[in-house]
């Protein structure tokens, strides 16, 4: 690992990312959905709908900003040349996160600040927020290496957005809580991170380590694939 060449991609992206409005304004989504939650009156939230913010910031941020900021150098063919430089895949993936990751504790602070923060003040929520990102994190740098333009993102952004960061909405929509569709999005890393909350289990926060696994292994075959092809 070497600080100056991780220094220099992070330059480089604090740049590309203030130059790009789409990515400016991506932070302010989960900021402004808390606002209107705020504006309902509600004493105290539901943990249900803090983890929406949780997975909206996780989703419209973290991976829409990382996989849009990879597709763009796919885009201009800058991507393979800083594969093939004498930076190593863990410089580049901690460089290009860096930036990613500073604007979303930025969005997810903000939006917590002004629903409610202390329900996440615990060693076990911090431990489930932090596998969180990685999970949405390796999901966009995965996502963004096989899309060949910023066009190509927007097939991907609302289908991430919807079934990994809009999960806890899913039970809004008249399933039985029995039913092979709750089944199997229960399983899913925001629902488990809310498991974790209500019931002081760390076997969810086990399940959602296996997800960032699952999440690391398709980054790496898209990582491998993009320095292969011609």
């Amino acid at each position: 690992m070497n600080v100056q060449r991780i220094s220099a991609i992070f330059e480089k992206d604090i740049k590309d990312f203030m130059k790009n409005m789409m990515l400016l304004t991506m932070p302010l989504t989960p900021v402004i959905l808390a606002l209107i939650y705020d504006q309902m009156g509600i004493e105290e939230f539901p943990l249900t709908l803090l983890y929406l913010i949780v997975g909206v910031t996780f989703s419209a941020v973290t991976s829409t900003c990382m996989m849009m900021m990879i597709a763009e150098e796919n885009e201009k063919k800058t991507l393979r040349g800083l594969i093939l430089s004498p930076a190593s895949f863990i410089d580049i993936i901690i460089g290009k996160s860096l930036v990613t990751g500073l604007i979303t504790l930025a969005a997810l602070v903000v939006s917590l600040m002004i629903l409610g923060i202390d329900p996440f003040l615990n060693t076990r929520a911090i431990i489930g927020l932090i596998l969180q990102f990685l999970f949405f994190l390796l999901l966009g740098i995965g996502i963004g290496l096989f899309s060949k333009s910023i066009a190509s993102t927007y097939v991907y952004m609302m289908p991430v957005m919807f079934l990994f960061g809009f999960t806890p909405m899913i039970g809004q929509l008249g399933f039985s809580e029995d039913s092979i569709v709750m089944t199997i999005f229960d399983t899913f890393p925001v629902m488990q991170a809310i498991e974790a909350h209500e019931n002081s289990s760390w076997l969810p926060l086990g399940i959602i380590t296996i997800w960032v696994a699952a999440a690391a292994l398709f980054m790496f075959i898209c990582f491998k694939k993009t320095m292969t092809d011609d």
